[in-house]
């Protein structure tokens, strides 16, 4: 069965990556953002390796997100980033085929486990299911 597998983060987070510290998140060192990129790119290869890896990618910070919504009279609202610094949004994902939920969840821990400067907030790694196409609800 297929798995998104999601991590989350926010504008805050991308700043401190990028050594600007906020209330929500320190500044991230050059070292702890190269042991982050190790340490996820040690995944990807290893779900490769296995053949679990269908997909995966960091995503684009959340200042760089557009919403686009209807309004009343059906024409677009556009909204452009950023958001609230405490807003969470999808800021990775991966697409696995693993042969059980248990596998995929073992695949979660691991991810849960990246390195990241002390302080830093902990996020909630995500699995949901992807639906084979054949009504599966």
């Amino acid at each position: 069965m297929k798995y998104l597998v999601m991590v989350q983060g926010t504008q805050a987070d991308y700043d401190a990556m990028r050594g600007r510290a906020s209330a929500h998140s320190p500044a991230w060192s050059a070292q702890e953002l190269q042991a982050m990129f190790a340490y996820m790119g040690a995944i990807n290869d290893d779900l490769s390796e296995t053949g679990e890896f269908v997909d995966g990618q960091g995503l684009a910070e959340p200042a760089q997100t557009r919403h686009v919504t209807l309004d009343d009279d059906g024409k677009a609202v556009i909204t452009d980033g950023p958001y609230s610094e405490t807003k969470e949004l999808l800021a990775g994902y991966w697409v696995l085929e693993c042969e059980s939920l248990e596998r995929v969840t073992e695949i979660a821990e691991r991810v849960a486990r990246c390195p990241q400067p002390a302080g830093a907030p902990d996020y909630p790694v995500v699995i949901r299911p992807i639906m084979d196409g054949s009504g599966d609800i």
